[in-house]
């Protein structure tokens, strides 16, 4: 159960088509059930954070690196019978736990090159958010980024190649940029491309320095300061390779900009 079920369950209740009893039943099956009471479901090599929906309006997210696979198929499942509209994350999963989960789930949506899966529901669009690289090398980090905004409910493009070293490249899709409820640049090297999408546009820019750089850019140093450093106003940075951060950032953001408009995937609003 999350704040937007909390809040319609006791609207209800308020306009007398849900007794006081009913929507105790509720709270006792949901937030207040079971193994999870006080929101916390302890499986022993894990304590799942069932109430994550609740107070934040996200779905909780499984990291997979360093997990087994059976782990993360466990917390997985555990998380889509507790609710199963919602969306279930894992990222980072190493092949074997890929494949675990496509085995466990059939059901489950997997992205191998984000090396993310969700089960359950997905949730329905709000607000647009744009991914956009510099270029290919960038696509695992943007990949995730894409995934995960998605699954946080939010419609979501991706605008691929525009580094700054072809800048007619991202000058011929300004439009599509600005129509965007937030932008997500991800970009390695020089890790110019943020600052120079700021300048262009009104919208957020969420920026996500990789890994992506020969000796001198120190594994994503360098592209994280410069974007640290920007001159363009309104660049927010995330962590080197982190998609899943900027992600949840901008999903945020568009949540509250559009909390009930719903958009489908090609942007265009009705």
């Amino acid at each position: 159960m999350d704040r937007d079920e909390v809040h319609a369950l006791l609207r209800r209740v308020h306009t007398g088509s849900e007794s006081a009893e009913g929507a105790l039943r509720a709270l006792l099956d949901g937030p207040l059930s079971g193994t999870g009471r006080g929101g916390v479901d302890d499986l022993g090599f894990a304590r799942l954070d069932t109430h994550r929906a609740l107070r934040t309006g996200d779905p909780e997210v499984v990291y997979g690196a360093g997990k087994t696979p059976e782990q993360t198929v466990t917390l997985l499942g555990r998380l889509r019978d507790r609710a199963a509209d919602r969306s279930a994350v894992a990222t980072r999963l190493p092949d074997t736990t890929l494949t675990a989960v496509s085995e466990a789930f059939p059901d489950a949506r997997i992205d191998t090159v984000a090396r993310c899966a969700a089960v359950g529901g997905q949730p329905p669009a709000r607000g647009r958010v744009l991914v956009v690289t510099a270029g290919t090398s960038d696509e695992p980090v943007a990949r995730e980024a894409e995934f995960v905004a998605r699954e946080f409910g939010c419609s979501v493009g991706v605008v691929r190649d525009v580094g700054v070293a072809g800048i007619h490249r991202l000058l011929a899709v300004r439009d599509e940029l600005d129509q965007a409820d937030c932008l997500i640049v991800v970009a390695g090297m020089d890790g110019a491309l943020p600052s120079v999408v700021a300048g262009l546009v009104s919208v957020p820019v969420v920026a996500v320095p990789t890994s992506v750089g020969y000796g001198s850019s120190f594994g994503g140093v360098a592209a994280l300061l410069t974007m640290l450093n920007s001159c363009g106003p309104g660049v927010l940075v995330c962590n080197i390779d982190n998609g899943f951060g900027a992600a949840v950032a901008a999903a945020r953001m568009t949540r509250r900009m559009v909390p009930s408009q719903a958009v489908p995937e090609n942007g265009q609003r009705t």
